[in-house]
């Protein structure tokens, strides 16, 4: 079996060496063979239309006129995806690692809302967590073609997360001068009754989102408030900026690590590979090589 496609989501589990176990590993958390490309696109398929179920059964016109065929469906789908997750569970040697894991916990989540409700009907709120199905699919897509572009993100976010909470402290802090300034400037009379109030309408303001239950009515007031519109068009690029600037530079230093394969001599292999994309050879953990 090529082994190209491994990645440290699907080995951390545990594979089997031999046998049906192996064999339903390579399915259900592989997706370099035949069948496992056609199990992920059952699997899409599957999810998608448990949360048009979903969705459909949450307009009441049509849960009145077909409850009973979206019930089935609902049923179906739970059916479904607790076999997958069962044999998930069998074919997995570290069982305990995939329970506690990310894609675990959704899993388990994507079914459990259907059975709770059925035996505790006062918990049939809780049938709103089926959306969660949804985040399924990024399984499939950490898998394939996005791994690259996935984990540059989260690298990206988690590089740049202190600047962030940094600027929202800013941000937060610019809000309650402001937010005051307007309380005095206005006052209860229209509307800022109170300094959390008139920090709620700077909020609102900066982030042009603008809702419109709060408006200034003295001349100073609509000045303040045009300056802050302003302002937060600047503010709301921030972040971007440096998440964007975390990317770029990881991309320099990526370009600048490369790793080799000591069995066909293959260069440039990416940092976090575990296995060669030409032969399919394990790399060696950790090593990273200046090419």
């Amino acid at each position: 079996m090529n082994t190209t496609a491994a990645t440290p989501v699907q080995t951390s589990f545990g594979k089997p060496a031999r046998g049906l176990r192996r064999d339903l590993y390579a399915i259900l958390f592989e997706s370099d063979t035949r069948t496992g490309r056609l199990f992920d696109f059952v699997l899409i398929s599957a999810v998608l239309l448990s949360i048009l179920v979903v969705l459909l059964d949450s307009v009441r016109s049509i849960e009145l006129r077909h409850g009973q065929l979206l019930s089935v469906l609902e049923w179906s789908f739970t059916l479904l995806f607790t076999l997958e997750y069962c044999a998930r569970l069998y074919c997995v040697d570290n069982r305990l690692r995939y329970l506690t894991s990310f894609f675990g916990v959704i899993d388990l989540l994507a079914i459990l809302p259907t059975y709770v409700a059925f035996f505790v009907p006062e918990a049939h709120a809780l049938l709103d967590v089926r959306i969660l199905r949804l985040v399924r699919i990024f399984r499939i897509l950490k898998l394939t073609l996005y791994v690259a572009e996935y984990s540059a993100l989260g690298q990206a976010l988690r590089a740049s997360r202190r600047k962030i909470v940094v600027f929202i402290a800013f941000v937060l802090m610019l809000d309650l001068l402001l937010g005051t300034l307007m309380y005095v400037i206005e006052g209860p009379e229209y509307g800022f009754s109170s300094i959390p109030v008139a920090m709620y309408w700077a909020i609102v303001t900066m982030t042009t989102v603008g809702y419109g239950d709060l408006t200034p009515h003295t001349d100073a007031g609509r000045l303040l408030a045009s300056a802050m519109m302003l302002l937060g068009w600047g503010i709301l690029a921030v972040p971007t900026g440096i998440v964007t600037s975390e990317m770029a530079a990881q991309r320099v230093t990526r370009a600048l690590r490369t790793r080799t394969c000591r069995v066909c001599n293959t260069t440039g292999l990416e940092p976090e590979a575990n296995f060669c994309q030409a032969c399919g050879a394990a790399l060696p953990p950790e090593r990273l090589e200046q090419g």
